[in-house]
């Protein structure tokens, strides 16, 4: 019903900043919960960040408080994530995921391909 596609992945030195931006194509974007997750190999996948459908309500993993800003242009069916002060630790496959606003459930329904975000130091 949505497709994702992320972008803006790239390699930065510590400290610095990167913006991803997730693209959706199809209906209704305003009625989906974004979210952005990332994965490292011999790792779980953990969620970064999530919005909800009208930006009243975000969420931020620890990890990344205070350096992270997740946000969404419905106008343009966009999503985003702006990484400040990257660490290291913060290199990972970066996945754009939705999920209906009417879902019962807390697991994300769509998914993108993944954009690779490497920082070093």
């Amino acid at each position: 019903q949505v497709q994702l596609v992320e972008s803006g992945g790239g390699l930065v030195q510590a400290g610095g900043s990167l913006r991803l931006s997730c693209a959706a194509s199809g209906r209704a974007f305003n009625s989906y919960n974004m979210a952005w997750f990332r994965q490292t190999p011999g790792k779980e996948r953990e969620i970064v960040a999530a919005i909800n459908w009208n930006s009243a309500s975000t969420y931020y993993a620890d990890s990344v408080k205070g350096r992270f800003t997740i946000s969404r242009d419905n106008a343009k069916n966009t999503a985003y994530l702006q990484m400040n002060s990257l660490k290291p630790e913060d290199t990972a496959v970066y996945f754009c995921a939705a999920r209906k606003i009417t879902s019962p459930s807390r697991e994300y329904d769509f998914w993108g391909q993944g954009t690779q975000v490497t920082v070093s130091s």
